[in-house]
């Protein structure tokens, strides 16, 4: 992950914007610079992937179709701003999957390029496509972009929002972006996270592609379905192995990473890295962890946690996150000190994840759809969310590590046509759920047959029973019932309804007070579906979790 921020206007200083990036000095940590763009600020924090030369250093100017060194006279930019050579400068944090066929056509028409950074085709890209570029692009990326000739700022985030972009206002007016909340602290009163799928320009955001939308639904048969969902998650792993620094996997035991890491080693000619991390005393996945490991021949490593590494890792968990979400803050612990072990114990700086499966072939909680159209409302609803929620935890755990996450499940055209698909053939009348998933990879054995076909665990509950109980028992020694009722007045927007809510919800205030809704809600069943109304997350409290926990 790298960091970006951008300060749309002339009411602050070097030193303002200096401090403010360093906020997020974690998500990039090799290199950083903030440059004046004679209206407002640019700043880059970075963590070097591709291109790992100094070349590839953002931000990226342009000017003439080609990429003018910033070193050359970045005490000026500092002070003074780029003058009349520059038309364009970006800064960008994210992959552009396929960028060598766009050189390659950019390169035909007259531009040149000084790295082999992926992101520095993209100011080229606008000069020669203008808006219309984001439409283009297969990527997961959040960008900032200063139009010297317009006097424009440019923002734009992929459509899923894999890669996180915030945004305030100054008390002057002027727009401020940035890649976390913290950024953005102390400089807007509001803070409000920018929409995936959407571009911003001269004050507007502007919609160029909605993932939750179907635009025809295909009635392919089974068969077909199968191998179109196989073929595109297996071009989605592919792309995401293009890295010039070594890359890791998160392996749950469950599904969804058993197959991103399946499929991955059957491309590569050496052995997976593979990380796995479990409670010291309950872990339910380590040991289907290292049977997936032990198939496919990865160097596995495991991470043990108790009680007290939990504990402590609570507050500093909300604070990285920016959340409150019960749901998010669980599955995050686990998540963050894996990821904490990777940084300190190994060179891997890309990390392959599991996450937005759910989302599209559905969780526990979706066999209780009562139809296929409310099936598919709930699969759109999550899409649309998502980057509030599994993807911030994601991004937020892995980042703060100073490693980048890639998501196959995220890539979007397996997300176009697996939300395309009739909704009856996704509900679970097979008698297990994310069956269409299962069946697309029956054939192939790139995992244990045990592994494909067996039932769905909550990733919090996975890492260990206890952790939710230790979660639960530690709010509940925090307050009274008195104290309870009394604090959950504090707030309107998502209300707290338990004290391990409650709990959060406090910690969540004391970083960012007054911003709770940069998450539009808890994310919990479906509570108008019968069997959903509950009053916890976890998928351990419905009727059907059966064999999950085993």
């Amino acid at each position: 992950m790298c960091s970006i921020f951008g300060f749309c206007g002339t009411d602050v200083r070097y030193e303002t914007v200096k401090t403010a990036l360093s906020k997020t000095q974690s998500r990039g940590p090799d290199a950083s610079r903030v440059v004046n763009t004679g209206n407002g600020w640019l700043g880059f924090n970075r963590l070097s992937i591709m291109g790992l030369t100094d070349a590839g250093m953002q931000p990226f100017l342009y000017g003439g179709k080609r990429t003018l060194s910033v070193t050359a006279f970045e005490d000026q930019l500092t002070e003074h701003g780029p003058g009349r050579f520059c038309e364009t400068i970006l800064v960008c944090n994210g992959e552009i999957y396929g960028f060598r066929p766009l050189k390659e056509e950019l390169i035909a028409k007259g531009y040149s390029f000084g790295s082999d950074s992926d992101c520095e085709i993209l100011p080229a890209l606008y000069r020669e496509y203008g808006t219309e570029m984001f439409g283009m692009l297969d990527a997961e990326y959040a960008l900032i972009m200063y139009d010297a000739k317009t006097g424009s700022y440019i923002a734009a985030r992929d459509p899923i929002g894999i890669r996180p972009l915030y945004y305030g206002r100054s008390k002057a007016g002027s727009y401020i972006f940035a890649s976390e909340p913290k950024n953005l602290t102390g400089l807007a009163d509001k803070i409000y996270p920018f929409p995936p799928g959407h571009y911003f320009k001269d004050g507007e955001f502007v919609k160029y592609r909605d993932m939750s939308e179907v635009k025809e639904v295909k009635h392919d048969d089974l068969d077909e379905i199968a191998k179109n969902i196989h073929d595109l998650l297996t071009e989605g792993v592919k792309k995401r192995l293009d890295s010039d620094t070594p890359v890791g996997f998160l392996l749950s035991g469950g599904l969804d990473s058993s197959l991103v890491c399946g499929i991955a080693a059957k491309m590569l000619d050496k052995p997976l890295e593979t990380w796995a991390i479990g409670m010291d005393i309950d872990a339910i996945d380590l040991k289907y962890a290292r049977e997936v490991a032990d198939y496919i021949h990865s160097n596995h490593h495991e991470v043990i946690i108790s009680k007290k590494d939990i504990l402590n890792a609570l507050e500093r968990v909300i604070e990285l996150l920016g959340t409150y979400d019960i749901t998010t803050v669980r599955a995050s612990i686990g998540m963050y000190l894996v990821c904490k072990a990777i940084h300190e114990q190994s060179d891997i700086r890309v990390i392959m994840t599991g996450e937005i499966s759910d989302e599209i072939f559905g969780y526990k909680y979706t066999d209780f759809a009562p139809n296929a159209e409310e099936f598919q409302k709930e699969a759109e609803k999550r899409i649309r969310e998502l980057h509030m929620y599994d993807v911030l935890r994601a991004d937020r755990c892995i980042s703060v590590n100073s490693l980048e996450a890639r998501v196959p499940f995220g890539d979007l055209s397996f997300v176009e046509y697996c939300m395309a698909i009739d909704p009856e053939k996704k509900l679970n009348r097979y008698g297990k759920g994310k069956y269409l998933l299962r069946h697309a990879f029956e054939k192939d054995a790139l995992i244990p047959e045990s592994i494909l076909w067996r039932e769905k665990a909550a990733f919090s509950d996975a890492v260990g029973h206890s952790l939710k109980d230790d979660l639960a028992e530690y709010a509940e020694s925090r307050y009274t019932d008195a104290e309870f009722e009394e604090g959950i007045k504090k707030y309107g927007h998502a209300k707290p309804f338990t004290k391990e809510s409650l709990l959060y919800r406090d910690i969540f205030e004391k970083y960012y007070p007054g911003q709770s809704e940069m998450v539009v809600d808890f994310w919990m069943p479906n509570k108008n579906w019968e069997g959903c109304d509950v009053k916890d997350p976890s998928a351990r409290v419905l009727a059907n979790y059966g064999d999950s926990g085993k």
